[in-house]
């Protein structure tokens, strides 16, 4: 055999990731907000899209024929973008033209009973709530109330430097003797300086440890009494609920107990905790669900969370002219097909979004109009081969989307649960339908019969689940659900 350099022709196959295919998997599992952020981006990019000003198309399928769905996907954007350029050019200039309302580009005199503008004719046009004071942060609220308190320089001095050290949660665990060693003075003025910043408001703020906490707020209620203060000293056989070694300790009877344990309950373990907490923001649905006249479904895409761009023909066409040299042609190229890749992908993901979403209210219509307790175990595959997709993309439709339906809003991800086999061969059941019927077993448990996790799986297999007992409880702890052992002791004493 002869050894030395050859060239040799192969024939292989090999899927490529290309950037446009990347965009639109991307898009695809990303959330509305992480969809408009990214639309945002691209306005900005891209001189050669812009924003869709139309009347919104209302886009339903019906749960009953969900092949309906993906029926008028455009398959190419020229004769999507045509008709909208006949109707409304994308080139015209609006400057000189009236629009009745005001509204438009042109100017609307003598109408003083519409939204309205400034005296000055700026274009900021804010509303009241944006005048609204910001709410003060924890340090600057206690910052304030430090110089109210303290008049002495010393005093003012210590309580910053207390201040610099609180954890968000309100605690100070540092000990007296460490602050006073480092701010070089007695011990007993800043344990002084410390139990007048404990009133502040928050009260329970400075503290050490959670019973000091506790005590200040039962102090500042006038209800920190020698009972109280021996439950405080106790907290861990609270925990245990340990009730009747409680009584013991306290010298009180059930009743008593019950009243002192429900006043802690009204306390805040971490009163600087909730302060600076941001408020929850809002979940916004991707898709709307409703009742039709017939007693089916109507499921529909929210037009809130649908970026609606179009392509500017217009300005292609007077930029394409107007080029000079062959990498102006490229870039404005590259800009157009980044623009119809763009218009052609969210429109997809729209359309696969409707497909999927109306496949699980079909699957999952005993839930919507019963409850809980009669969701079906439903996996990816299932809804994949109904709607002809991959098992993927129909995990990524599903992840951060989410559904407004009569019954509340729910992410798509929750109707997939996994399927708990029926005695003797029977239907199979969901595993959420089952951990509900466990907290509905627990909920209705007298003081007399309290179930433990073996009494439970007696009672599901009789109504055809079978189940095992390790299961139960972990099911049991997943809803933070003691055990039979402990709920028995709450029962026996109600506190």
């Amino acid at each position: 055999m002869a050894i030395g350099p050859r060239l040799d022709m192969r024939h292989t196959q090999s899927l490529v990731m290309t950037p446009q295919l990347r965009q639109a998997i991307k898009l695809l599992q990303s959330s509305n907000m992480e969809v408009t952020a990214f639309v945002e981006e691209e306005l900005e990019r891209n001189p050669l899209l812009e924003r869709d000003e139309r009347p919104e198309p209302r886009t339903t399928a019906d749960e009953r024929a969900p092949e309906a769905v993906a029926a008028e996907p455009r398959d190419s954007l020229e004769a999507a973008t045509a008709t909208s350029m006949a109707d409304s050019p994308l080139d015209a200039d609006y400057g000189n033209v009236y629009d009745g309302d005001g509204s438009g580009g042109g100017a609307s005199f003598g109408d003083s009973g519409g939204r309205g503008g400034r005296a000055d004719f700026d274009d900021d046009l804010s509303g009241i709530e944006d005048l609204a004071d910001a709410r003060k942060t924890l340090r600057e609220h206690l910052g304030e109330q430090v110089r109210l308190t303290f008049a002495d320089h010393r005093d003012r001095l210590i309580a910053a430097q207390m201040l610099a050290m609180v954890d968000p949660a309100g605690r100070l665990p540092v000990p007296d003797a460490a602050i006073a060693a480092a701010m070089g003075c007695e011990e007993a003025i800043v344990a002084a300086v410390r139990a007048r910043m404990q009133r502040f408001d928050p009260v329970g703020m400075f503290c050490r440890d959670l019973r000091e906490c506790l005590a200040v707020q039962l102090a500042d209620r006038n209800r920190l009494d020698p009972c109280m203060e021996a439950l405080l000293d106790n907290l861990e056989m609270l925990a245990r609920r340990d009730l009747r070694g409680l009584m013991r300790v306290c010298g009180v009877d059930s009743e008593d107990l019950a009243e002192m344990v429900a006043e802690l309950k009204r306390l805040d373990p971490k009163p600087g905790a909730s302060f600076d907490a941001a408020p929850a923001m809002a979940v916004v649905p991707d898709v709307l669900m409703r009742r039709t006249h017939d007693g089916g479904w109507a499921v529909e895409l929210n037009p809130e969370t649908l970026p609606r761009i179009l392509v500017n023909r217009g300005f292609h066409a007077r930029a394409v002219v107007g080029a000079r040299n062959r990498d102006d042609k490229a870039f404005i190229a590259d800009k157009l097909q980044s623009a119809t890749w763009l218009v052609k992908s969210l429109e997809q993901r729209a359309n696969t979004i409707l497909k999927v979403a109306a496949e699980i209210v079909r699957r999952q219509d005993a839930f919507f109009r019963l409850g809980v307790g009669h969701l079906r175990p439903l996996i990816l595959r299932d809804v994949a081969e109904h709607v002809s997709m991959h098992e993927s993309t129909v995990s990524r439709v599903t992840a951060n989307k989410y559904i407004a339906t009569p019954r509340g809003t729910f992410e798509l991800k929750y109707f997939f649960t996994t399927a708990i086999a029926g005695t003797s061969g029977g239907e199979s059941h969901s595993a959420e339908a089952v951990r509900f019927r466990i907290r509905e077993m627990i909920l209705a448990e007298s003081v007399d019969d309290v179930l433990s996790d073996d009494a439970i799986v007696e009672r599901l297999r009789k109504e055809g689940v079978d189940i095992a007992r390790r299961t139960v409880a972990k099911y049991r702890e997943a809803l933070r659900i003691p055990s039979s052992v402990q709920r028995k002791r709450e029962k026996a004493v109600p506190a």
